[in-house]
């Protein structure tokens, strides 16, 4: 029995690569468990991240405190299998041969821990999704 090195890879992109699109990369990088590769940028990257994504996800376990936000570069997409955005629009590059979704998330940026919650458990509930279409059983 043989088995691949390829993984499938994942972007994801907001604005400031501050809130929605660190949840989503920690989700997934902890939940796959290294079986997909990872990624998060923004067109517009923040100074850091958003202190209240922060919190929400150390209340369940995920410490992605060491974060920074990353400026989204065309090589970025291109080594990506599936592109998933959030709030960017068009300031997003599109590729032929790629899986893109644009999932409609509200903004976490300026909100406090308890606007922070229902954002960060719907962010889980599409991870797990990807990752059952991703990495079927």
């Amino acid at each position: 029995m043989t088995t691949t090195d390829t993984k499938p890879s994942v972007l994801f992109v907001c604005v400031h690569n501050a809130g929605r699109s660190q949840m989503a990369a920690a989700f997934l990088s902890t939940l796959a468990e290294g079986r997909i590769e990872v990624r998060s940028a923004g067109s517009a990257p923040a100074d850091s991240v958003n202190p209240a994504a922060v919190a929400a996800m150390q209340e369940i376990g995920i410490d992605m405190s060491a974060e920074v936000p990353k400026i989204l570069t065309t090589e970025a997409v291109k080594e990506s299998d599936v592109v998933i955005t959030m709030g960017c629009g068009d300031t997003c590059p599109i590729f032929p041969g790629k899986r893109y979704e644009d999932w409609k998330l509200e903004d976490p940026a300026g909100q406090g821990l308890e606007a922070v919650r229902p954002i960060r458990d719907e962010i889980r509930t599409r991870i797990e999704t990807l990752i059952s279409e991703l990495l079927p059983a």
